[in-house]
């Protein structure tokens, strides 16, 4: 599979990985480079990560960007939304993601709450992220109504990746998890779309959009689009990684291919280590000292 590619070699850097203990040889991916990706053709990939050891497999294998997405509180603190998830959650989540990766841009979850009354808060949360977590980017929900906050963040340096389409922290507004852009929906999403680049993002993530309406909003975009169940026409997928990695208990929404079962992998490998203890098959002679 092809990666996000960095030909500059004269910004390259080399990031010390305190966790593989050598120097890393892979450039950073940055933001720029997802538009020499658009412009050649190369899809950008991305999945959310949570943790130092999932961060470091994923940037290991290529993936361009590693969002650290408010769906931990799905995934982590064990929330039935992503709403009640805070700042001070997130940070500590962030960081350890940052610091495990050489090559992949980290990008943080603004959560809900923490951008909504205005451009001021937007950027102090933005900030904090950027300090605080060590992130490289971050993301923030809404088109039209989040331009002023994008631009406000954007102007102080922070590179945002923007959210239309399905927003989970909007999810009691909408309806519930409902399909966005359809029929009259299609020039909201379009206007929404051109709203955040006119603003300042670098990408855009259209989530639970019609294929072709994706298709239309990627083409009329300079910036590329990333796909959470948008269809192939758009510059870029992302996965929520326990989705992707068959970690998820129950239904997965429609757009999630599986690409492993790691939770039945899990389940038999505890169901085998507590056999052995109850027998006493562990620990043997070779796992004791003398």
């Amino acid at each position: 599979m092809p990666e996000i590619p960095i030909p500059d070699a004269a910004n390259a850097v080399e990031v010390q990985n305190p966790y593989a203990g050598a120097t890393a040889g892979p450039k950073r991916v940055r933001t720029r480079h997802f538009q020499n990706a658009k412009q050649q053709g190369i899809s950008i990939t991305g999945l959310t990560s949570y943790d130092m050891m999932t961060a470091q497999i994923f940037d290991q294998a290529g993936i361009d960007f590693l969002l650290v997405g408010d769906s931990a509180g799905n995934n982590v603190f064990g929330y039935e939304t992503t709403l009640p998830v805070t700042v001070d959650e997130l940070i500590p989540l962030t960081r350890a993601v940052a610091r495990a990766v050489t090559r992949a841009l980290v990008v943080a979850d603004m959560p809900f709450g923490s951008y909504e009354t205005g451009p001021s808060e937007a950027l102090r949360t933005a900030v904090r992220f950027m300090k605080e977590a060590q992130a490289h980017a971050v993301k923030l929900e809404g088109g039209v109504r989040s331009r002023k906050q994008i631009s406000r963040i954007v102007s102080a340096g922070i590179p945002v990746m923007a959210h239309i389409g399905f927003t989970p922290q909007s999810e009691h507004g909408l309806g519930g998890h409902m399909i966005q852009g359809r029929g009259a929906g299609a020039d909201q999403l379009i206007t929404d779309a051109l709203a955040v680049q006119d603003a300042g993002a670098f990408a855009v993530v259209l989530e639970m959009v019609p294929s072709a309406v994706a298709a239309e909003v990627t083409k009329r975009l300079e910036i590329p689009t990333i796909g959470v169940g948008a269809g192939p026409d758009v510059d870029g997928q992302l996965m929520v990684w326990t989705d992707f990695a068959g970690m998820t208990e129950g239904r997965v929404p429609r757009f999630v291919r599986q690409y492993a079962n790691m939770r039945s992998v899990l389940s038999d490998a505890v169901r085998a280590f507590k056999d052995d203890v109850d027998t006493g098959a562990y620990p043997g002679p070779e796992h004791s000292y003398e």
